[in-house]
């Protein structure tokens, strides 16, 4: 690889780190006329930074080359950073290049905006067809549809594409006019919306014409920036909420805030990035995508953003002990998954298994429940629950200096 390639890849991966909407499950290719690679249910591989972020191997941005000056982003237009961009062929020789050595499993490519929406689009797309068509990759590709690209395009690019997204970057309108007033909420949930329209026409064809190809496969997601405006947890889960049920979204994705850049209307350069904040949001998003809550249940007008300290999970349990401790050879299965650090195997495993007998706490244990946590809120045989007397306060105390004493524990 030669040092002008290497030098692009340092620049341009560098940038690209800052998105994280780089999963790749739900996506099946199998390989086809002896071509290279295959992607499977598990999706793409990925590495972990420093700061905790999922990032894969090969995740590169086409170009960081902007005609926007969006505060929050560090390819901003007016940003003072080295520059660089990559010519089709170089991305389509990366990419075999890294698979070959089985670095990856698949590419993200995204892009800053260079001239206009289509002209960058057009070779985001030149890109997965030349992948797909001239070196058979059946490996994962997510690509980033450009809001203000034409449809066709987008069509064009879902057709060779496992998955697109869309950024909706922050949480509300008025943040976007506050930090990046050249873009709109209107330009970014249209091609979400055209996005949405043809994978629902597709699903049809599908069912009718056999061999249909398949478009975006592993569906469509989204990345929104939290920390860098005042917004409540509130404001976005109830963005978030939105966009799933509007779009038919696979993901949102939850970004923490990485101050880069020494800006009056960001938080100052030396603050962290709201790492902790941005795992509650994931857990809040998990409970009302798998676990049957609703947002009001979990955020509402008097609590208004996410404990730091316990999940969220627990924050509505101690909220609500009225419907606690849960029998878990009565209760139905909708109820078990309410309890505390009762995930959704457990939960099956509960269900299934008093078919054939009553379940103690050993049972509990054999399916992989923490009862030192979920003991203050369920009773079973040769159980009944923790003490009754105790108050939200209390039980909270109780649990958390039990997660104290055993991270010391863990020390040794």
């Amino acid at each position: 690889m030669s040092e002008k390639i290497l030098k692009k890849l340092e620049i341009l991966a560098g940038a690209a780190k800052y998105d994280v909407s780089c999963s790749s499950s739900g996506s099946k290719r199998k390989n086809s006329q002896k071509g290279i690679g295959n992607t499977n249910g598990m999706g793409i591989c990925h590495t972990f930074t420093e700061d905790g972020r999922c990032v894969s191997l090969l995740k590169i941005l086409l170009t960081n080359h902007c005609i926007y000056d969006c505060a929050y982003c560090v390819s901003r237009r007016s940003n003072d950073v080295p520059r660089a961009a990559f010519t089709v062929d170089e991305v389509v020789n990366l990419t075999i290049h890294f698979y070959r050595r089985n670095y990856i499993e698949g590419l993200f490519l995204s892009s800053g905006i260079f001239k206009d929406a289509d002209y960058t689009m057009e070779r985001l797309v030149r890109i997965a067809k030349k992948l797909r068509i001239e070196h058979r990759f059946n490996g994962y590709i997510h690509l980033k549809a450009i809001p203000g690209a034409s449809d066709e395009l987008v069509r064009e690019a879902g057709l060779y594409a496992d998955r697109l997204s869309v950024n909706v970057e922050l949480p509300t309108e008025q943040s976007l006019k506050q930090l990046a007033p050249e873009k709109n909420t209107a330009d970014i949930q249209k091609p979400m919306s055209f996005i949405r329209k043809t994978i629902e026409e597709n699903r049809s064809e599908v069912q009718v014409y056999r061999h249909a190809p398949a478009f975006v496969p592993a569906g469509q997601s989204t990345q929104m920036i939290v920390g860098a405006t005042p917004e409540t947890d509130w404001q976005v889960m109830q963005q978030a909420d939105g966009l799933y049920k509007t779009f038919s979204l696979k993901r949102v994705y939850y970004s923490a805030y990485v101050p880069v850049l020494q800006d009056q209307r960001l938080p100052d350069l030396r603050s962290l990035p709201p790492v902790q904040r941005e795992n509650r949001l994931y857990q809040t998003d998990w409970l009302l995508r798998f676990y049957g809550f609703s947002l009001h249940e979990i955020l509402n007008n008097r609590f208004q953003n996410l404990e730091t300290d316990v999940d969220p999970k627990l924050s509505w349990a101690l909220r609500n002990l009225h419907l606690f401790p849960v029998d878990i050879n009565r209760a139905d299965y909708e109820m078990i998954l309410r309890i505390p650090w009762l995930g959704v195997k457990s939960a099956k495993k509960i269900v299934a298994g008093r078919k054939f007998q009553h379940l103690s706490l050993e049972h509990l244990r054999q399916f992989g429940v923490a009862l030192n946590r979920a003991k203050h809120f369920l009773v079973c045989v040769g159980w009944n629950g923790s003490r009754r007397d105790w108050n939200a306060a209390q039980i909270k105390r109780q649990i958390l200096a039990g997660d104290k004493q055993a991270a010391q524990l863990s020390l040794f």
